[in-house]
């Protein structure tokens, strides 16, 4: 039998041992953690309507009618009208022919992945993609072949010298670093080469392109160009669950081969129809991501400024580049000590010796709130100087 116990010890040992904090009250900027209060910079809710009113007030007008749960899979009894009114919303919204909801994110990338390859196929895989992304492609049992970061150039060969089904699959705006795929390039090549392009756009989506359509809408890539389009709705969107948008036929083609959507409860109906609501709420509010993208301005000129290593990121994903575990945790625990909440982000979930601070922006955040972040990052500058492990 293997020795947990010892695992255990040798990830505390070596900075990689994950805690969890306790929160409470609603997700907004200032949360309560571990019953301190924080300011918090590290959550996916980047329009700041995971506490919004009118979006709370949706859900509790919807549960009478609903109820809460969602009591069986779509395919037994579970696919409520507030269900196929969001599909039809999201189809809607991103330009697409039909949509189809998934409970989550993860089951989304790996529900689609697996029914869109098998056996005999071969998917083609950003180096950096999400775990779900991975995890979806193992399940599949197709071969993986994965791409040096945003190389279309290597992509372009590695198509060229592979024949049969061929998947390309890459985030659309890539979740720890923060930088956006070269979506139209992807697209191009996919093309040429007979490929089908599947795009996760769960950091996109609600904050990026026109209306907040997302990567793909503000590349004006048509569902010609990426045919499976897929989205989260628990980060820009405020909510919950996920989505896969493109030809009706490839929606229904993953109704009959999606695991993850053919094998699980349905969703709460009225968290659907919240998200209905949501959704009307960003195609309107352009000021909310305008604000959104001047915190994103301020942050990296004023951080930059100080000396902190950052990546070319325009999104609200804005990484701290640290490069030592410890070191990254050190500063994470400093900046808690302040009150403010930016968590470290080790190994495996970024690549070895690339540790980092994990800083996201919300259009819920103030001028005031990002002035604290600021003031606070001044104070713990000279923990990297000190230990010479900035990068």
């Amino acid at each position: 039998m293997r020795n947990f116990a010892e695992e255990i010890e040798q990830r505390k040992q070596s900075g990689l041992y994950r805690t969890r904090r306790l929160v409470s009250g609603p997700q907004q900027p200032e949360l309560m953690v571990n019953d301190q209060p924080v300011l918090s910079f590290c959550s996916n809710d980047y329009l700041g309507l995971a506490n919004h009113p009118g979006n709370i007030a949706a859900l509790q007008n919807a549960l009478p009618e609903t109820g809460l749960g969602g009591a069986a899979s779509h395919l037994i009894c579970g696919h409520h009208t507030a269900h196929h009114q969001l599909e039809d919303r999201l189809a809607e919204f991103t330009g697409r022919s039909a949509a189809l909801f998934f409970s989550t994110g993860y089951m989304a990338n790996m529900g689609v992945i697996s029914a869109l390859a098998g056996r005999g196929d071969t998917i083609f895989s950003d180096r950096l993609n999400h775990a779900s992304i991975i995890d979806g492609c193992v399940l599949s049992r197709a071969r993986i072949r994965r791409y040096p970061h945003s190389d279309i150039a290597a992509l372009d060969e590695m198509l060229a010298q592979t024949s049969g089904h061929k998947l390309v699959v890459t985030d659309g705006v890539f979740s720890m670093d923060g930088d956006i795929a070269p979506l139209k390039e992807l697209a191009r090549v996919c093309k040429r080469h007979d490929a089908l392009l599947v795009v996760d756009d769960a950091h996109g989506i609600g904050v990026l392109g026109p209306e907040g359509r997302g990567s793909i809408a503000e590349c004006g890539l048509s569902e010609s160009d990426v045919p499976v389009l897929i989205g989260t709705l628990g980060k820009g969107v405020g909510t919950s669950g996920a989505f896969a948008a493109g030809p009706a036929l490839l929606m229904d083609y993953l109704v009959q081969k999606a695991r993850t959507y053919i094998y699980t409860t349905a969703m709460p109906p009225a968290i659907a129809a919240a998200t209905c609501a949501s959704i009307d709420l960003i195609e309107r509010d352009q000021p909310r991501r305008e604000h959104l993208a001047r915190l994103v301005s301020v942050f990296r000129q004023r951080a930059s400024a100080m000396g902190y290593t950052l990546i070319d990121s325009r999104t609200p994903i804005q990484p701290i580049m640290v490069g030592d575990n410890e070191a990254a945790m050190a500063l994470s625990e400093a900046l808690e000590q302040q009150g403010v909440l930016v968590t470290a982000i080790r190994p495996p979930t970024v690549p070895a010796g690339e540790a980092r601070l994990r800083v996201t922006l919300s259009a819920a955040h103030t001028v005031e709130d990002l002035e604290r972040l600021l003031v606070a990052l001044e104070r713990c500058r000279h923990l990297l100087d000190k230990t010479d492990l900035a990068v």
